[in-house]
């Protein structure tokens, strides 16, 4: 068994160790949050461009750019639909 009186290796850390740990967290927090949020956003921003149809086949490219548009046309046309159907109470 452990001797109580002898401070574990856990007590044995400076305060000013567990600062900087903390100041390191948080900095690579914003960054992999920051990260995440932009990888997010271009993945989006691709999908909608059409960037994973055939780039050889302008037709192709085209109507899969206006069929995404068209598609958040709809949906948003939908929820607004949906709130105000919602809103008074059916």
């Amino acid at each position: 068994m452990a001797d109580p009186s002898r401070p574990r290796k856990s007590d044995a850390t400076p305060p000013d160790n567990s600062e900087q740990i903390l100041k390191r967290v948080q900095r690579e927090s914003d960054v992999v949050g920051a990260s995440a949020l932009a990888r997010t956003a271009d993945k989006a921003r691709a999908h909608m461009a059409g960037e994973d149809a055939d780039q050889t086949d302008m037709i192709e490219l085209w109507g899969t750019r206006i069929g995404r548009g068209l598609a958040v046309i709809g949906f948003i046309v939908l929820a607004i639909w949906l709130y105000n159907f919602l809103g008074r109470g059916g």
